[in-house]
């Protein structure tokens, strides 16, 4: 019999996500059915919408979460003994899958083979490689359609989605502002991936910071915070800008009812005429392989640089999700099992 360990969610989120949240158990798992396959996991990400997402579920259920696993039986034919797929399989180090019905997910509809990486590491599929790199690739370049000399700004700019957007951004002939939670992370945007200007927004007026490297307004802003944050932001922008946003995690671990009151931003949409528009990825599955096609053009191209936070340990899952939530990593938090 086959054995599976999987973090169950005892408990739903009040504030920040505690390891007492979570139970760590063992598992029996039942033989292999038509059309199914078993999976053994090899990384594991953690991401900003499984705060929220998590909510969605009954207590008791394998916590929510992607995968890269390697198919160690298969009674499917498209998926063969030794490929390696994405999953929506959760936190859990075995799964046995249909593969054709693999339940609900934000954005996958079956498991995912991982294509030819060119030698790069499989834990990118879970990262510039993966979700996080359509995200940014097509709800940057979509909704916010860069034009050269535009001027982008980037919140969460240190973040899996955020660092690539404002290379995407450099590669379209943009100039980059980007917004993080620390000064290691300012130095990092700055000296390596060569944005224009960033700042540490915990230490930083906002405002004040972008009327001093962008006198000219803010053409495009990629939003991935929320919150104050952004209201400073797009009190910014120039006539007709762009606002994409992505996701509010300033928020994620809140209790919105003692969060500070953001300044109205209806006024500025409507006077600025701003697109202001919110998305999620799967709305692009049907060009799925150009995204990844296209972001591994570019790093095997020396354009776009990633940046990985490994935890090692799948009994370590907690420590890397709360970590995460904290903005503890730079670039893609995951897991090596």
């Amino acid at each position: 019999m086959v054995k599976t360990k999987k973090f169950i969610l005892v408990k739903h989120f009040v504030g920040e996500p505690k390891e007492n949240d979570f139970q760590l158990v063992e598992e029996d798992l039942p033989a292999l059915r038509d059309r199914e396959i078993l999976c053994e996991a090899v990384w594991l990400s953690v991401d900003p919408y499984m705060r929220p997402f998590s909510n969605n579920f009954p207590t008791g259920v394998t916590m929510t979460g992607t995968q890269v696993a390697k198919v160690t039986e298969s009674c499917h034919p498209e998926y063969k003994v030794g490929m390696h797929v994405v999953g929506d399989f959760g936190w859990q180090t075995r799964a046995v899958v249909n593969a054709d019905d693999p339940g609900a997910s934000l954005w996958l509809e079956k498991p995912y083979i991982i294509p030819d990486f060119s030698g790069l590491p499989l834990s990118l599929a879970l990262g510039v490689l993966g979700m996080p790199g359509n995200t940014a690739y097509f709800g940057f370049l979509e909704i916010c359609d860069p034009k050269p000399g535009d001027v982008v700004v980037v919140s969460g700019a240190a973040g899996a989605v955020g660092s690539h957007v404002g290379q995407i951004a450099q590669l379209k002939g943009c100039k980059v502002i980007g917004f993080t939670g620390s000064d290691e992370k300012v130095k990092w945007l700055v000296d390596e991936l060569r944005f224009d200007a960033a700042f540490n927004y915990k230490t930083t007026d906002v405002v004040e910071a972008l009327k001093q490297s962008t006198p000219e307004g803010v053409d495009c802003y990629f939003d991935n915070v929320g919150g104050a944050l952004s209201s400073a932001v797009i009190s910014q922008m120039r006539f007709r800008g762009r606002i994409s946003v992505c996701g509010s995690i300033s928020s994620y671990n809140a209790d919105i009812s003692k969060l500070p009151q953001a300044p109205d931003i209806q006024r500025t949409v409507l006077r600025k005429e701003l697109k202001m528009e919110g998305f999620s990825v799967k709305y692009w599955n049907d060009r799925w392989d150009e995204g990844i096609k296209q972001n591994l053009q570019w790093i095997k191209e020396g354009k776009l640089v990633y940046r990985e936070t490994v935890t090692e340990g799948f009994e370590n899952m907690t420590k890397a999700f709360i970590g995460m939530l904290r903005g503890e990593n730079i670039g893609k938090a995951v897991v090596k099992v």
